[in-house]
């Protein structure tokens, strides 16, 4: 994904108390097409969940005066409302570093970095942070979808996923064949689908439907 591409989909959150340093790096994400809300501490980062909660990426320095830049992430992450982070840091840091990649962070650059490779860091973050979405957005679909049947809609449903027949599924349930064929039809609408195939491609990663 380019720079410019990414940067439309989401704000890149810069977190740096160091001033010149926040303006360097906001005038380089800007300048190559991405949209940036520069923070100079965690806390205020805190104080803002629904800017948290829109961002595709987090550029944070590690070291931070107040809390640092993995206490935030810690914090953050235990929030549930964490995007990518991509951790700045220095020499000293590097460990520290390492362990918040154990932790579920993105990656990190070490000081001083190439700003090339920065672009293209965040641009992966961005990336993930969109594909990281739209699964959730699907999922949520599939959920909503689910809600819509009925217990006996459910029981068919199970019947056509596991292979049967609509007489086998008919005997099994001790139904006519026509409200198989009903039940059957109502399923792959409310479910968006055409076919048997394509509703066990739908569900293929979900748990399995109680």
């Amino acid at each position: 994904m380019k720079a410019s591409e990414a940067g439309q989909q989401r704000e890149v959150l810069l977190v740096d108390d160091d001033d010149a340093v926040r303006d360097a790096l906001s005038w380089l994400f800007e300048g190559n097409g991405f949209r940036v809300r520069a923070f100079e501490s965690g806390e205020a980062v805190l104080a803002c969940p629904e800017v948290v909660a829109a961002a595709g990426c987090l550029v944070l320095d590690m070291r931070l005066s107040g809390i640092s830049g993995l206490v935030l992430f810690e914090r953050l992450t235990a929030g549930g409302r964490c995007p990518p982070v991509l951790f700045l840091t220095g020499h000293a840091d590097v460990p520290l570093a390492v362990a918040a990649l154990k932790m579920g962070a993105a990656d990190f650059l070490e000081k001083p970095f190439d700003d090339e490779v920065l672009l293209a860091r965040v641009g992966d973050c961005l990336q993930r942070d969109s594909e990281r979405r739209n699964a959730r957005a699907g999922r949520e679909r599939v959920d909503a979808a689910l809600r819509q049947l009925t217990d006996r809609e459910r029981e068919v449903m199970q019947h056509v996923l596991a292979g049967r027949l609509n007489k086998q599924i008919a005997e099994a349930l001790d139904i006519s064949i026509k409200t198989v064929e009903v039940h059957r039809s109502r399923v792959l609408e409310k479910m968006g689908v055409k076919s048997a195939v394509e509703l066990a491609g739908l569900l293929a990663s979900w748990p399995p439907l109680e």
